[in-house]
């Protein structure tokens, strides 16, 4: 009689638990491309009439030591104008990010070399005071 038993069905909540990792993976993936994928100093400058700027191409961090990151990536000025003259069109937007004590003679030399190589769409990134 063995053959005859009813057996209390019972739903299975492996699969399910392999479906909400994947779910969770997923979205944490998600969200973490939403989050803009270039860091950015931590005391940028302030500004009451600032405006949300298209998505930059390149985005240039200046350092008050003077250094200089390029996509998180750290570069010297020669090194900027090389990756500007080899990946540079009419349509590359820029924006720099820089320190609110970043001098201005780093912040010049910066934008010269963007317009040498035919980049005029330059975005300066700073804080939004209201």
């Amino acid at each position: 009689m063995r053959y005859f038993e009813v057996r209390k069905p019972r739903i299975e909540i492996i699969p399910m638990i392999d479906i909400m990792l994947f779910l969770l993976v997923f979205f944490i993936m998600m969200a973490m491309k939403m989050i803009p994928s270039n860091g950015l100093v931590g005391h940028l400058p302030s500004s009451s009439t600032s405006q949300a700027l298209p998505q930059p191409k390149i985005m240039i961090e200046l350092h008050k030591d003077g250094s200089l990151f390029v996509d998180q990536q750290p570069m010297t000025l020669d090194g900027l104008r090389a990756k500007l003259h080899s990946t540079a069109t009419d349509k590359t937007i820029v924006s720099i990010a820089g320190a609110a004590d970043v001098s201005l003679q780093q912040l010049t030399a910066v934008m010269d070399i963007c317009h040498q190589n035919g980049i005029n769409k330059i975005g300066l990134a700073t804080q939004n005071v209201k």
